[in-house]
């Protein structure tokens, strides 16, 4: 029975509860007591029970996240409005064809052009989802493979994945952890907690009993996706897998709702309005058909042409392609996009929640200043390649030998093509390895010179660490620590290479060197040394009558490239967020260094502040435009303060690295992670993930996807326009009394595909204008269609629908023929249609050069400067070209051919969108110069 309890307490740690209260019924008990609880011993778990737990508990991975299948990512692409509206009217216009009699290969033909048009859009978009995302599953994962355990008393390196509660694991500095532990045995054990907490600084753990608390300030637990930066230490295993605090965080994150993109909603209402029309249209046409005593079926393929005339058939390929030239730009700067529609999300951010560690700094430690006898020397070079300088290096070679010596990090270099210095152990003492090199000192001969005989590892209390060292004159202590605790021990000071005894006046300027370099947002310990007798005195005698060497100054450098790239973004009108697990001054330096903060009084607020802070505070909160850092969050507050932003209408990228920040990726409107140092649960929430980790690439990013929406409404404009060129023909033949369609629906679905996507790809691959990012964010209530761009639709459709109706009745009534009289196998007719078709692929031509500029005329923006424009407007009419004089083609579209008379008229009619926009543009200009007082 007793076994029966201990080892559902053992279920219960490992998997049961809350998440907030899974290691309470190990960290309040004595280590000797785990082992009891756990239901295991200080020898571990047997081969035999490991097996048998492993098969009730599973393995100790994370679930991999549910990928729809090929096939339903397929289908989802015909759920697109516009594919829908389609599919029907094929299907009906199969229908259609059924009935008729006798049946006409037109109405055929008609069905499976629309059908075509719905599969080929569908392939494209498929096509670009299928490779981002299968691209972004090729990023390497983050749990360790590998752990060392103890089974049956023998240790074993077992795969991570075998783990199970209960199992005694082997900690030592440089270990990843594989799964949540109750530390048992700590000798200065510390942990890297930055992927759950966020929290740049290493975290001591200890194996006392501790309160019961939140979960990851429990100091007597290691957990799951955080790294032994120093010690060593043995823990009990009581969660794996998904029952972890990292498992905890997946699921917050998996719960997450994927947010809509503000494209993605704009879209969708454009595709209803758009549908909505097409149909109402088709509806009156059908209506008003058949009072005129036509039967039902030439009718209703008349109403259908309309309703082809008006749905953009081309728009969901040219959307997906575009989009998918916006990916590759962006994979270029090192940022891949799992999402197509993501790429427009970031042109309309308005708010960036940034993590620090990693994200806007290097996650590096590096020594940038050291004090020696009232000189400060600057070190350059950051990161942990020691390649840089310390200014005058020779009076603080030996405080840097000192430090150097007590350390027990270990720098290791490339191990080839691509990788980069790393640090095995505590950074702190890799950052002073790192200064140590860059003053010419050979650390490993300098060790080797003076090996260690006595070391007094680092401890919270007195925060000092000694290492006592045999030298040529005897045993020599070298100490390192806290400024202050250290300088209470000192009684003298090195200056000049001469031993001096401290006064007041000096321990006053040590002070204010510290302060000083404090205050610059640095990390500052102190380093000093002594003499003592023998290889073994006593820690009393080795930190006492110490003499003073002098300051060390370090800190997580800044990445060089994101000052640069937040002025960017500020220029841009966005506004950037600190969201960071790490300590208020710590998060405000970095800040102040990267421009984030640059006034006298930021907002700092820590998580235990927004704690207090109900919804409405927050908002308030939120609302004031102070520059604001959050400190010290959970995931659970990330994830608040994104859905506060949200409801005041912000669109929010979030960046971050740690699985801390994967709820809140998820959350956000675009999440933007790290691929070389995130994890893999942050890779997996975003929508986008930089290769290089560089936040700079952000800014880039944006301006990328500022210039897609431009490019968007560009084409959609040069779409739309010629769709009123295709619909005001029919209509004004059916209020004439013309019994045929001025273009059959065959004709538009040649003009929507054959002759305007390549131009309107063309356009979607225009360059940023050189101010986009000198502009504020677009409202996320503004419309994709507003105002301005419905305007000039109708302003240069309306003229390319004159042209072309006014083309088709003059060479109709030129004839003779009455109206009556017309049959689709007539010459005159068959030629006037092609004129209709000829016209509008004409007039889009030069409709593409108008719509590349808002304001600027074509002459300064350069009539060659898109190539790719004018070989697609080339191939368009070439085309033309084709379907008019080719009898094939004539036989399927039903067109004749066009004489040189024909066609001078056309072009010249052609042009009279480019002038009209000109016109237009120059009235613009000269409004604006008036306003501004400056020539147009």
């Amino acid at each position: 029975m007793m076994r029966t309890t201990t080892h559902a307490s053992a279920r219960a740690a490992a998997g049961g509860g809350p998440a907030a209260s899974r290691p309470a019924a190990v960290v309040r008990l004595a280590a000797a007591d785990v082992f009891s609880a756990l239901d295991t011993s200080r020898r571990g778990l047997t081969p035999e029970q490991a097996a048998e737990r492993l098969a009730e508990y599973g393995e100790n991975r994370l679930p991999r996240p549910r990928r729809r299948p090929v096939r339903r990512e397929l289908l989802a692409q015909f759920r697109d409005l516009f594919a829908v509206v389609l599919l029907v009217a094929s299907a009906i216009t199969f229908l259609a064809y059924g009935l008729q009699e006798p049946r006409e290969a037109g109405t055929l033909q008609l069905a499976v052009a629309i059908l075509a048009v719905v599969v080929l859009n569908a392939g494209i978009g498929f096509a670009q989802e299928y490779s981002a995302e299968r691209t972004a599953q090729a990023l390497a994962a983050m749990v360790p493979q590998a752990c060392r355990v103890l089974r049956g008393g023998e240790r074993l390196d077992a795969p991570a994945r075998e783990l199970v509660p209960g199992d005694v694991v082997l900690l030592e500095a440089g270990d990843a952890v594989s799964a949540d532990c109750r530390v048992v045995e700590a000798h200065e054990l510390a942990v890297d907690n930055a992927p759950l907490t966020g929290e740049s600084q290493a975290a001591g753990r200890t194996a006392e009993a501790v309160a019961a608390g939140p979960a990851l300030e429990a100091r007597n637990c290691v957990f799951m996706g955080t790294d032994v930066v120093a010690g060593s230490g043995r823990a009990v295993v009581f969660a794996t897998g998904a029952s972890t605090e990292f498992g905890r965080i997946y699921r917050l994150a998996a719960a997450a709702p994927r947010q809509r993109t503000p494209l993605q909603r704009q879209v969708a209402v454009m595709a209803r309005r758009v549908a909505g029309a097409a149909l109402a249209t088709g509806a009156l046409m059908f209506a008003v058909r058949l009072p005129a005593g036509e039967s039902v079926l030439p009718s209703f393929v008349f109403a259908l042409g309309v309703m082809v005339a008006l749905v953009p058939e081309g728009l969901p390929a040219t959307l997906s392609v575009s989009l998918a030239i916006g990916v590759r730009r962006m994979a270029r700067r090192q940022a891949l996009v799992k999402q197509l529609l993501a790429v427009e999300a970031l042109g309309s951010t308005t708010v960036v929640c940034t993590d620090k560690t990693g994200t806007l700094t290097q996650a590096e430690m590096t020594v940038t200043r050291v004090w020696a006898a009232g000189s400060t020397h600057e070190v350059t070079g950051v990161g942990y390649a020691p390649r840089g300088e310390v200014g005058d290096a020779a009076p603080v070679r030996e405080l840097l030998r000192v430090a150097g010596l007590c350390c027990d990090a270990r720098l290791v270099p490339p191990s080839g093509p691509g990788e980069r210095w790393r640090v095995l152990g505590d950074t702190t003492e890799g950052a002073l390895l790192v200064v140590a090199a860059k003053a010419g000192l050979d650390m490993e001969a300098e060790a080797a010179a003076a090996p260690r005989v006595t070391v007094f590892p680092f401890d919270s209390r007195r925060k000092l660490m000694t290492t006592v060292h045999r030298i040529a004159t005897g045993h020599q202590a070298c100490v390192k620590g806290a400024p202050a605790e250290l300088l209470a021990r000192c009684t003298h000071a090195e200056r000049d290479g001469r031993r001096e005894p401290v006064t007041e006046r000096d321990r006053a300027a040590v002070v204010a060197a510290g302060d000083g370099l404090a205050s610059q947002g640095l990390r500052v310990l102190a380093v000093a040394r002594r003499e003592v007798d023998g290889p073994r005195p006593t820690r009393q005698e080795a930190e006492s009558g110490l003499v003073l060497l002098g300051l060390v100054g370090m800190l997580d450098p800044p990445r060089p490239e994101v000052t640069e790239a937040v002025a960017a973004c500020r220029r841009a009108g966005i506004r950037i967020v600190m969201v960071t697990g790490d300590h208020p001054l710590t998060g405000e330096a970095v800040a102040r260094r990267v421009g984030i903060v640059r006034g006298p009084d930021p907002v700092v607020v820590t998580g235990a502040g927004l704690d207090t802070m109900g919804g409405e505070q927050l908002d308030a909160l939120l609302a004031e435009p102070s520059e604001l850092l959050l400190c010290r969050v959970s995931p659970e507050h990330k994830m608040r303060v994104v859905e506060a932003f949200q409801r005041r209408g912000e669109v929010v990228a979030v960046t971050g690295d740690g699985a801390n920040d994967a709820p809140a990726l998820k959350h956000a409107d675009i999440g933007v992670a790290m691929g070389a140092g995130g994890t893999d649960v942050a890779r997996e929430a975003a929508a986008m993930v930089l290769l290089d980790d560089s936040f700079a690439s952000i800014a880039a990013a944006v301006r990328l996807g500022r210039a897609v929406y431009q490019n968007i409404r560009k084409f959609l404009v040069y779409l739309f326009s010629h769709n009123i060129g295709e619909l005001v023909p029919i209509l004004a033949a059916t209020f004439a009394g013309f019994p045929l369609v001025p273009i059959s629906a065959v004709q538009i679905l040649a003009i929507d595909l054959g002759s305007d996507v390549l131009p309107a790809l063309a356009l979607g691959a225009e360059p940023p204008e050189p101010d986009v990012m000198d502009r504020p964010p677009r409202s996320r209530r503004e419309r994709l269609f507003s105002a301005a761009v419905m305007g000039r639709v109708l302003f240069l459709g309306g003229i390319q629908a004159v042209c072309v109706t006014a083309v088709f009745f003059w060479h109709v009534l030129a004839s003779g023929i009455p109206f009556d009289d017309f049959t689709k196998d007539t010459p005159v007719y068959r030629e006037a249609i092609t004129m209709v078709q000829a016209g509008i692929v004409l007039s889009q031509f030069f409709n593409a050069l108008a719509v590349r500029t808002d304001r600027q005329s074509i002459r300064t923006a350069g009539l060659f400067s898109n190539p790719a424009l004018l070989a697609a407007g080339g191939f368009g009419l070439a085309l033309m070209v084709a379907v008019s004089y080719l009898p094939p083609l004539q036989a399927v579209f039903g067109t004749a051919p066009l004489d040189a008379e024909d066609w001078a008229v056309l072009a010249a009619l052609g042009t009279l969108p480019l002038l009209a926009d000109e016109i237009r543009k120059a009235s613009l200009r000269r409004r604006d110069a008036r306003r501004e007082g400056a020539p147009p």
